[in-house]
């Protein structure tokens, strides 16, 4: 779990940093990556992100309820 955790919270990094560069310079970078704003790939790198951010509510959520530490080691296992 812990694998899923980090590529998730990765994948979120990135997007984030696309998101930086879209507000500074009007840039899309996975769009300039993956082959245009209305590609496929580009659609599906955004799909994916998104699910990331969505996988990463959970250890979110948790800690509210449970306490961080104890929510970061259920994430885990």
């Amino acid at each position: 779990m812990r694998a899923i955790n980090l590529v998730t919270l990765v994948l979120i990094i990135i997007g984030g940093l696309n998101l930086l560069s879209m507000g500074l310079a009007s840039f899309d970078v996975l769009s300039a990556v993956f082959g245009g704003a209305g590609a496929a790939m580009t659609r599906v790198a955004y799909v994916i992100i998104g699910l990331s951010a969505i996988w990463q509510l959970m250890p979110f959520v948790q800690s509210f309820t449970e306490g961080e530490v104890s929510a970061e080691r259920h994430a885990h296992h």
